[in-house]
């Protein structure tokens, strides 16, 4: 049993480095061999290469397009950040001098199901403000925020006065509500069949996703937000104190 895992350790490993050889003599820009082709070109089944690309695009070397081909990725820029300070991409970009700028961006009036009223700690049918925008790096999307606000606290006047899509900087410049503090929960997802189509990548690729709770400093949740990132791009990192014995 062990040996036969070994085997098929080796056999996969092999066929990363395989592919690997096959990406590095394509140009950046250019279009690999479609799927058929290239498993057939490798001797394993589609799904076996779909999961070897899968390591790839995680790396940010290759990009697949639904209904058009995996492509070879130029130098991606890193989003690098710790997770100590809560900030926006907007303001961690500006501050590394990277290319972000925001694609799509949807704005909806929902109100609080049970789900989100006990999230919230309110009366369901309660009124709730969605927001749902692309963030994008050299034209590419590399993220897809959602954020959930309470009603009172963005208001329909506030999202047509130059309001760019990030409710934390958004209230951060007003300056009211006081923000006190997020708590927050990072873990690996597949992609959906919706965010993969604004990420323009598969469905089932892998993400990471950031999902946080915002609290003025009365103690209040004011905003749930789920981030979902390509990890290619971006890359977190926790600064941890030793504790004692």
């Amino acid at each position: 049993m062990i040996e036969s895992i070994d085997r098929r350790e080796t056999s996969f490993h092999k066929l990363q480095t395989e592919l690997g050889k096959v990406i590095a003599n394509t140009p950046p820009g250019e279009r690999l061999p479609s799927e058929p082709r290239l498993s057939k070109q490798l001797g394993v089944s589609r799904a076996t290469l779909r999961e070897a690309m899968r390591a790839f695009e995680g790396q940010g070397i290759i990009r697949r397009k639904q209904g058009v081909g995996t492509f070879v990725i130029s130098h991606t820029h890193v989003i690098e950040s710790g997770l100590e300070v809560l900030e926006s991409i907007e303001t961690i970009s500006k501050r590394l001098d990277l290319p972000v700028s925001m694609g799509e961006k949807t704005i909806t009036f929902i109100s609080a199901d049970d789900e989100l009223a006990l999230m919230f700690d309110m009366p369901v049918r309660t009124p709730l403000v969605k927001v749902e925008r692309v963030i994008n790096v050299e034209d590419r999307p590399v993220a897809f925020l959602i954020d959930i606000v309470v009603n009172d606290i963005l208001l329909p006047v506030d999202l047509q006065k130059g309001f760019t899509g990030s409710v934390l900087d958004f209230l951060i410049r007003r300056g009211n509500p006081t923000l006190s503090h997020s708590v927050a929960e990072i873990q690996a997802v597949a992609a959906s069949s919706d965010i993969a189509r604004y990420l323009e990548i598969q469905r089932g690729d892998p993400l990471i996703q950031l999902s946080a709770k915002l609290y003025s400093d009365e103690g209040r949740m004011i905003d749930a937000s789920s981030s979902y990132f390509l990890p290619g791009v971006f890359r977190f990192q926790v600064v941890r104190r030793v504790g004692s014995l």
